[in-house]
């Protein structure tokens, strides 16, 4: 969970800035999209199962011109 302190002389501006940069930074924006709609757990699976073909496929086209 994003917490900060604001210091008394601190802008609030910058202060929310850094509280953007940390929710950013742990995620919790990007989590939340996911969990927004229920997803069938079958569905969750092809689409893992297509984001590793697409490294694959990904890591094959980089290690064919290192020979």
């Amino acid at each position: 969970m994003a917490h900060i302190t604001v210091d008394d002389n601190e802008m609030l501006e910058k202060a929310i800035k850094r509280f953007k940069r940390m929710v950013e930074k742990e995620g919790i924006i990007r989590e939340f999209k996911k969990r927004e709609y229920y997803e069938k757990p079958s569905t969750i699976l092809n689409r893992k199962k297509k984001a590793n073909a697409r490294k694959l496929v990904k890591r094959n086209r980089k290690g064919k011109g290192e020979y």
